[in-house]
């Protein structure tokens, strides 16, 4: 057992928190690109840190990776990751209604991410009462190799963390990307903490 196992009740509520936050980023990035997205339910795991890239290979072959850490009141944050495969990432041009050169790949893709994990994240941290800041989005230069080396450079360290991965499908597109949220034990036990007021309020 784990020190930040949740309970069910706690696991709902979670649940219930990041559905609403999906939903509106989904509905945020439907109005950006002017179609309709298909979400599936998001899956919430714990998992070990000698076992990260292992389940993050599992989730998607990746090519394309953007990074953006989070810090909110109360000790809650982490690390989002936007996922894209190589043959969804070159069709961002045409998704965000781009001329060819226009942007540079590296600015549409952390343009697409940005709003996604904004949005997500925002809304997340409102129903929470919290209020999120950002570092600035970094992509990684080749999938999960240099995911890899920019996870063991990251300030926090943790042997388990909370994982939330979400995908997102751009169905007059056939696109897909995957956002991966990474919430270490500490910041878990402070999320328990902000659930548990909720929780009582009903």
């Amino acid at each position: 057992m784990s020190a930040f196992d949740l309970t069910e009740d706690q696991q709902d509520c979670l649940q219930e928190l990041i559905n609403v936050a999906m939903g509106q980023a989904s509905d945020q990035l439907a109005r950006y690109l002017d179609t309709f997205v298909y979400l599936k339910v998001p899956n919430i795991e714990q998992v070990k840190s000698d076992q990260l890239l292992d389940t993050l290979n599992q989730d998607l072959k990746a090519t394309a990776v953007v990074s953006q850490g989070f810090f909110g009141f109360e000790g809650i944050r982490g690390e989002a990751l936007l996922m894209y495969e190589a043959q969804d990432s070159h069709r961002l041009a045409d998704l965000l209604g781009y001329e060819a050169d226009e942007l540079s790949f590296d600015e549409q893709i952390i343009d697409l991410s940005s709003i996604l994990t904004t949005t997500f994240l925002n809304v997340f941290a409102s129903q929470i009462d919290n209020q999120m800041s950002y570092s600035a989005p970094r992509l990684l230069s080749t999938g999960l190799s240099a995911l890899t080396q920019y996870l063991q450079q990251q300030s926090f360290n943790w042997d388990l963390a909370l994982k939330v991965r979400i995908s997102y499908q751009v169905t007059d597109y056939s696109f897909n990307c995957e956002m991966v949220l990474l919430i270490p034990e500490e910041a878990i036990m402070n999320i328990k903490t902000v659930i548990d007021r909720i929780l009582e309020e009903f």
